[in-house]
């Protein structure tokens, strides 16, 4: 009988770490809901439907495929498929079969690309007020590195949990 391996420590956060953890879960918590907020009340979107649009909107010819637009937004197709109806039902989005090939593009209307020049002053400023106000260049700066560390080791963690499955 092979010896069964003994559970890992628990490696527990440092007082420091608990204080960032917790601040860190306040803004990320608090931040969508906000930035929902500002949106439904000025453009009558949600912040997905906002990050959609704008994606397009900064796409070669404003269009992706669905698939690598929904990799991109961190959605699944099935969440992706149902905002894309509802932009594509206010004339915002279209979807449009890729000739020879198998799926389908995401495509920003002209009415969808205005729609974006009109809610981009808001929800910039919205953005502003709400993370970079009160930042110096350098904490802007380290908030870049921090979060570029972050989410590289939440992909790493997420994909060793996938493939753990």
């Amino acid at each position: 009988m092979a010896d069964a391996q003994e559970p890992q420590a628990t490696r527990w956060l440092t007082p420091e770490q608990q204080d960032a953890w917790r601040a860190l879960v306040a803004f990320v918590t608090r931040l969508p809901a906000a930035l929902d907020t500002q949106l439904q009340r000025d453009s009558g979107m949600t912040h997905f439907d906002y990050f959609v649009l704008a994606t397009l909107s900064e796409a070669p010819d404003r269009r992706l495929r669905l698939r690598d637009l929904a990799d991109f937004s961190n959605a699944s197709l099935s969440r992706l498929s149902h905002v894309m109806t509802k932009l594509e039902k206010a004339g915002w989005a279209r979807r449009e079969s890729i000739s020879g090939g198998r799926g389908s593009h995401a495509v920003l209307t002209d009415d969808g690309y205005a729609k974006v020049i009109e809610t981009a002053p808001g929800h910039v400023s919205t953005v502003r007020s709400l993370v970079f106000d009160g930042l110096d260049d350098d904490q802007v700066s380290e908030l870049l590195a921090l979060g570029t560390v972050m989410v590289t080791n939440l992909d790493a963690g997420i994909a060793r949990q996938t493939s753990s499955d």
